[in-house]
């Protein structure tokens, strides 16, 4: 059976009372081989104080939302993570680890998307521990903070492997998110279907399941991600502003159009419900060219008086 991260259930003393006893050992130990002056004595209040001050070895203090995984000669025994100041036994050693949250700004990468064009694209990342015997254990933490060296391994470093860690799995992911959406929607703007650009919430909410599948092995979880940097790659951003601008310009001269016709339809139909003038087919066809034309134009109109009849 695969073990997991449980709860440390070996002896554990109030960090106060165990250094007043320790003290008090020391203190009388000295005492009584100084008033005795007999070898025997001696050799025992020694002997005291030694052992007194090899039991100093197992004062631990813990602070919230810090962890402390206890070995006893390399097997685990459990976590500790109560806070407070405490005293184990001195032969388990102790590898401290903070449970904290912690931000990870992922600087933006080239991707391809769907469709194969570049893009730019970052994230932040919310991340914390969540299990500690696999973020020590599943993973190597220990090579990877101490950078393959025999030194010892601050809580410092070690956050820093495991935050190392995380920033690769999550370019992983970001390159595979990328890679299942377009960056925009190209053809049809009202197609529907989920692109980088307009997913917002959901393309997030993917992105962050992604990451906590590849990060499981590790007791690692990203609380919260979010794309914060999404562009064209530079060698294609001309082109595809020029693309935008060229929609845009479609989609407003659409709309113009629309808006015109609509007020044609309106003119002719008042004119006729209120009898104002009687026009035939001519006519209304020269109205309507005259209206249009001063309606989607893109200068003011400038008005021409005709002296003549209507059709001179």
């Amino acid at each position: 059976m695969k073990e997991k991260e449980y709860e440390f259930k070996g002896l554990l003393v109030n960090g106060f009372l165990m250094l007043f006893l320790l003290l008090a050992v020391i203190g009388l130990s000295i005492y009584f081989a100084v008033a005795t002056q007999a070898t025997l004595v001696i050799v025992i209040c020694s002997l005291c104080i030694f052992f007194a001050m090899v039991f100093c070895f197992g004062f631990r203090m813990l602070e919230p939302n810090e962890g402390m995984v206890m070995l006893f000669f390399g097997k685990y025994r459990g976590t500790l993570t109560k806070v407070g100041f405490y005293w184990v036994c001195f032969l388990y050693s102790s590898k401290r680890v903070s449970m904290r949250a912690r931000n990870l700004n992922v600087e933006p990468i080239k991707v391809n998307d769907k469709t194969g064009n570049p893009i730019m694209i970052g994230q932040i990342l919310v991340w914390k521990l969540k299990d500690t015997y696999k973020a020590m254990f599943e993973i190597d933490s220990q090579t990877m903070a101490s950078g393959g060296a025999s030194v010892s391994v601050t809580v410092s470093n070690r956050m820093r492997a495991f935050e190392s860690f995380v920033k690769v799995q999550s370019d992983a992911a970001l390159r595979e998110v990328a890679g299942l959406y377009s960056y925009d929607d190209n053809d049809d703007s009202q197609s529907g279907e989920l692109t980088l650009r307009s997913g917002g919430e959901e393309i997030n909410v993917i992105l962050l399941q992604k990451l906590n599948d590849r990060l499981a092995m590790s007791g690692l979880e990203v609380i919260e991600a979010r794309i914060n940097y999404l562009a064209y790659s530079p060698e294609i951003a001309a082109v595809m502003l020029r693309r935008q601008q060229a929609a845009a310009i479609i989609a407003a001269r659409e709309k113009i159009v629309e808006g015109a016709v609509s007020m044609v339809k309106m003119a002719l139909d008042r004119l006729s419900e209120e009898e104002i003038v009687d026009l035939d087919n001519d006519k209304k066809a020269s109205m309507v060219s005259n209206l249009l034309v001063v309606l989607c134009a893109d200068d003011a109109a400038q008005p021409v008086v005709n002296t003549g009849t209507l059709y001179n």
